[in-house]
């Protein structure tokens, strides 16, 4: 019997659209921990988020963690959560609907975008189902981090190719790999900063937090880290900062491994006991608010500083849905997807397709 995914006929006379599935990590349906508990499972159960021999990381998952953290988790996603759901899923959700919006604008009707979470709903099977049953030929997956990880942006290709591995008619592919350098990025993130500058004030010092990952993954060949520090750098000389004005540091460290370094909450009490003043902090691998930034750098960090000898904390928002941001990730977008757009922004259908080259087709289209 086959394995292969039941599919309606192939019908010449609809016509071929392009798929785009903005992907990022994840979160639970709600701030409880009955909905977190699955949520943390399937993410911790990932062989690339823990690399620890099967066996003795499920239990050490369901005796140890499982148990336990969900209930601690569901406090500090409820000390975030927007009246419209996960930040996260919120602002993930409005940059897919205003990159789609500005596409339209520019004349590629035939482009639809989507987004997706590695982790959680709506899933990445669903969401490439749906673009399929759309009439997408063509896919491109952007993962949404900035910085190419093994435990972050190789996972989402890992799950787009279990899903394309049941498909009898398979869309072309493409995928992001990276965009640490990306120029419309680099200054989306500065853009940002100065934004919050010109109407809080500025700061004695800049922080740039990125998440961390353990460090025997950079001695094993993950270009993370390297990623991290050119992106750091890149903003830093955008913003015309001198190497003592900003740090570039790491957070959410889990477990009794040595992560990357310098750690976030050592740093901060570096700073405080310092008397740096006033303390600006921008997560430059986040692309949008979620609880790593908001309660973990925005209330925990902020605690961290102040019970140092800091004066002042200021956390300065993600990316969101700040136009800047917007703009970079269509041309981003756009970018990635050349060579596949037409040329008079009109689509070609496949009875077309059938009986002329695509030379042919888009001279008959013109």
């Amino acid at each position: 019997m086959s394995s292969f995914l039941p599919e309606p006929p192939f019908r010449h006379d609809q016509s071929s659209r392009i798929g785009v599935l903005l992907v990022n990590l994840g979160t639970p349906a709600a701030p409880t921990s009955a909905a977190i508990r699955p949520y943390l499972r399937q993410f911790l159960s990932d062989p690339r988020v823990v690399e620890i021999p099967k066996a003795a990381w499920w239990i050490i998952l369901n005796t140890f963690i499982l148990p336990f953290r969900p209930k601690k988790t569901a406090v500090k996603y409820a000390s975030v959560w927007m009246s419209e759901g996960s930040p996260l899923k919120v602002w993930t959700e409005k940059q897919s609907k205003l990159v789609k919006g500005w596409l339209g604008e520019q004349g590629h009707k035939e482009v639809l975008v989507d987004y997706a979470m590695r982790y959680g709903q709506p899933s990445i099977a669903a969401q490439m189902d749906k673009l399929k049953a759309a009439g997408c030929e063509k896919l491109l997956i952007l993962p949404l981090y900035p910085q190419y990880s093994s435990s972050t942006s190789a996972t989402v290709v890992d799950e787009v190719s279990r899903v394309m591995a049941g498909y009898r008619n398979q869309p072309a592919l493409r995928t992001v790999r990276s965009f640490h350098d990306d120029e419309g990025y680099i200054k989306a993130l500065a853009g940002r900063v100065r934004e919050y500058w010109q109407t809080k004030g500025r700061g004695n010092h800049l922080l740039m937090s990125f998440h961390g990952v353990p460090r025997y993954t950079l001695d094993k060949g993950d270009p993370y880290h390297c990623y991290c520090r050119k992106t750091g750098r890149l903003l830093a000389e955008e913003l015309d900062l001198a190497e003592s004005e900003y740090t570039v540091a790491f957070q959410s460290r889990f477990g009794r491994a040595e992560w990357l370094q310098p750690y976030v909450t050592a740093t901060l009490k570096q700073l405080g006991k310092a008397n740096t003043g006033r303390l600006d902090v921008i997560c430059p691998g986040f692309v949008a608010d979620c609880l790593e930034t908001l309660e973990e750098i925005a209330i925990e960090g902020k605690q961290d500083y102040l019970q140092a000898g800091g004066k002042d904390y200021h956390f300065i928002p993600c990316l969101n849905d700040s136009p800047l941001w917007i703009d970079a990730l269509t041309a981003l977008t756009k970018k990635e997807l050349s060579g596949w757009l037409l040329t008079d922004n009109t689509a070609i259908d496949n009875t077309q397709l059938c009986t002329l080259s695509r030379a042919q087709a888009l001279g008959a289209q013109n």
